[in-house]
Formats: structure tokens, C-alpha cells, sequence
């Protein structure tokens, strides 16, 4: 489905403001993505990624992240060795069927029911392969990345006030409804001050917010830069065709960047979240990157082999 009210550079050679200072930046030789840059197996196409940026318009408003954390996922029959904690491990579904698009559309899906995930499709044709944004800085837009971050880290502090505040009433009124005096109110919860917007939409000051916090893991890069599972999966970040009102366009350098170290994956389960699948790449000293932790059994499993 093709969104409407997005406008998109018809050259393709054509870059953001945002793009245009970063590509100014000193040692910086920021371009367009091509397809053919992410037609490499997933592993070796990762560390390219890292400094490059990834601009998204979505409902008006257009975010720009400089990439300093992902991590590479193969699927079945990509590559020479097998990747057990890739969603196309065990073939083509549904939910994972972009994987095995063309290089340079995202792969958006959902974790835990509520963060949208992005991952740069890539690998030789007719295999699967996917590159996930796990952190980033924001470069641009950071009132709207705010304003999105925010907004969802309101709604479940005032949903669990508000379930405090239920229960508390429901025990007075059943105290006296017994006759009985009513129970000594528990203090609030801890949560985070909170304003109203002009759409009446709650959300947190952004004071509570750190700007290297705003893509600092995949979910929250996903929420800075707008796009949404199920809506947005398989925007095409090389054409930056319009879907479902947002567009997007992948910027990468020339070069890996000399800082670039790598290391088991995050949370991922099992062998593939040990050093024998070193698929995280990260820029080391950027204070942007995510924490490490272990997946399930991933340290069993690294403590048993070494």
C-alpha cells in the first residue's frame, strides 16, 4: 500500500539537509545506498553500516539516525553456516517474508508484542538475510524523536497510576461498605512527570529523556524513527517509494570506520548469543551503543566451551 502526502526527492543522488552537514563532517563520504552495496552475505555487509544513516519521514516529521550498533542474521541456505537465532532459520513464513525481498527494503517486525524492530534486508538473491538496527545517535529531528519516545513511555505510567488509584478506591468503598475504616492509602508509584499536548495526547517532559537515549536499542529506534510493524514492513530504503505515509532512505560510507569491534548478539538465545556467532557490530566508545546481556542459556553455553 503506497502512502499519500509524503513528498520524495525524485533524484535518487539527492540528499537532506540533515545527510548534506553529515556528509560535510570531517573524514565523512556519506551516499545514497545501493542495492548492490547490500547484496553481500548479511555478516560481511554489517560492519558497512555503521556511521551511515538511516532518515525516515513518517506522519510529517523527519527523523536522522547515525548508525552505531547492528547486528547480521542469516536465514536457511544463506551462507556457510547455519543461523540458529535468525527468524528465517527454519524457512519462509509470513511474518518473515521480506526477508527474502530485495536488498535495501526493511524488515519491520514486532518483539514482544510492542516494539517495531528495523532490519536492512540484505544477502545474494533468492536467500534471506537481514541486518538489525539495534542503536543509533540522532542526527536530525530530535523534537519529533522525543515526542515519540515519550509518548510511549507516558502511556504505561499513567495506565498503572491510574490501575493504582482503582484499586485503592475499591478497597475504601468496601471498607465501608463493612463499616469498617478505610485502608491507609500506599504511596504512588515513581513515574515520570507528565504534561498534556495540544492533541490531548499524554506524554513525559522530554527533560526525562537522555538525547543519547532516544535510538539507544531497537525498539526505541524504531519508535524515534517512526516506522511501524505491521504497516511499514518492506518500505524500500533505497528507492525511498512511499508506504502507508512514511518514506525512508539508507545513507552509507565508503569505508568501515576504523572503531568498529564486534561480539556475541544481544539477548539472543543459546549458541547463537555466544562468540561462535561474533554478529554485533558497534562502534566502541559511542555512547549511543546498547548494554550487552545474555540470552537464555547463551551463557550456559558460553561458560561450558571455554
Amino acid at each position: 500500500m503506497v502512502g499519500v502526502g509524503v513528498g520524495v526527492e525524485s533524484d535518487e543522488s539527492a540528499v537532506s539537509d540533515a545527510v548534506s552537514v553529515a556528509r560535510g563532517a570531517p573524514g565523512s563520504e556519506l551516499r545514497p545506498a545501493t542495492r548492490a552495496d547490500l547484496a553481500g552475505l548479511p555478516v560481511d555487509v554489517a560492519p558497512r553500516l555503521l556511521g551511515g544513516i538511516l532518515e525516515v519521514t513518517a506522519d510529517g516529521d523527519t527523523v536522522a539516525v547515525r548508525l552505531t550498533e547492528v547486528e547480521a542474521y542469516h536465514g536457511q541456505g544463506t551462507g556457510p553456516v547455519p543461523d540458529p537465532g535468525s527468524h528465517a532459520r527454519m524457512g519462509r513464513t509470513a511474518r518473515n517474508s521480506t526477508m527474502w525481498g530485495e536488498p535495501g527494503h526493511l524488515y519491520v517486525y514486532l518483539s514482544h508484542g510492542i516494539h517495531s524492530c528495523v532490519n536492512v534486508v540484505c544477502g545474494p538473491a533468492g536467500t534471506p538475510g537481514g541486518i538489525l538496527l539495534r542503536a543509533g545517535e540522532v542526527v536530525s529531528g530530535a523534537d519529533a524523536a522525543t515526542r515519540r519516545r515519550t509518548a510511549v513511555r507516558a502511556a504505561p505510567a499513567q495506565g498503572a497510576a491510574a490501575q493504582d488509584a482503582a484499586t485503592q478506591g475499591a478497597a475504601a468503598r468496601g471498607a465501608a461498605a463493612r463499616g469498617a475504616a478505610a485502608p491507609p492509602r500506599t504511596p504512588e508509584r515513581a513515574a515520570p512527570s507528565a504534561a498534556v499536548s495540544s492533541s490531548g495526547e499524554a506524554t513525559v517532559r522530554a527533560r526525562t529523556l537522555a538525547h543519547r537515549d532516544l535510538a539507544r536499542g531497537p525498539g526505541r529506534l524504531g519508535q524515534a524513527v517512526g516506522l511501524r510493524h505491521l504497516q511499514h514492513d518492506g518500505i524500500d530504503a533505497i528507492t525511498a517509494e512511499p508506504r502507508a505515509g512514511a518514506c525512508a532512505r539508507l545513507f552509507l560510507l565508503d569505508r568501515v570506520l576504523p572503531a568498529t569491534v564486534s561480539g556475541p548478539r544481544v539477548g539472543v538465545a543459546g549458541l547463537a548469543g555466544t562468540a561462535s556467532f561474533p554478529w554485533r557490530f558497534w562502534i566502541d566508545g559511542d555512547p549511543t551503543v546498547s548494554a550487552f546481556r545474555w540470552g537464555r542459556g547463551a551463557r550456559d553455553v558460553h561458560a561450558s566451551s571455554v
